[in-house]
């Protein structure tokens, strides 16, 4: 549990998410359209309420999996040491594959993922990202498609995390530390 008390600022409303999403399926059709089965690769676990609404407006055959990568805790700033706790369960060689990612911060963990992926020989790897914050960016990376550009704030909400905690919250919300 977090031991500084805080607040929670909404930033990116339920509705504009929603919308977001729906702009964003239209154009991940159009990138794999014709394929047989787009596997829909999430990144646990701050990335499950994106993947589902997401799927859920693809009008695509899709397999979903998922690999738990770990570079945060239960800090605030990302540690730049990316575990990998939990890889595919599925093959994912000679496949299309779109891999999911909440936000991308430093990049590390999109970089260090993307790289592993890529050793398994998909025929075409994209990624999306929720959110991303350009002005972190510590490496080379970014995601094909993204749902919104956001300044350098700690964000909690639509499945993303502070210490496990305003994972269900409908809408994306800006962390506000209050008195000690």
């Amino acid at each position: 549990m977090p031991k500084r008390p805080y607040v929670i600022d909404e930033m990116i409303s339920a509705k504009t998410i929603a919308a977001r999403v729906e702009e964003l399926s239209h154009q991940i059709h159009d990138e794999f359209s014709g394929t047989d089965k787009l596997v829909v690769v999430g990144l646990l676990r701050g990335s499950f309420v994106f993947i589902a609404d997401l799927v859920r407006e693809l009008d695509l055959p899709v397999e979903v999996d998922f690999i738990e990568a770990s570079s945060y805790g239960n800090q605030t700033e990302s540690s730049r040491e990316v575990r990998i706790l939990k890889d595919l369960r599925g093959e994912i060689s000679g496949r299309d594959v779109l891999v999911v990612e909440d936000i991308v911060d430093t990049g590390h963990t999109l970089k260090h993922v993307v790289g592993l992926l890529n050793a398994k020989n998909p025929a075409r790897l994209k990624t999306i990202a929720l959110l991303d914050k350009p002005s972190r960016r510590e490496v080379d990376m970014s995601a094909d498609w993204i749902g919104f550009e956001i300044p350098d704030e700690f964000v909690v909400g639509y499945g993303i995390d502070f210490a496990q905690r305003n994972r269900n919250l409908a809408h994306i919300g800006k962390v506000r530390f209050t008195g000690e």
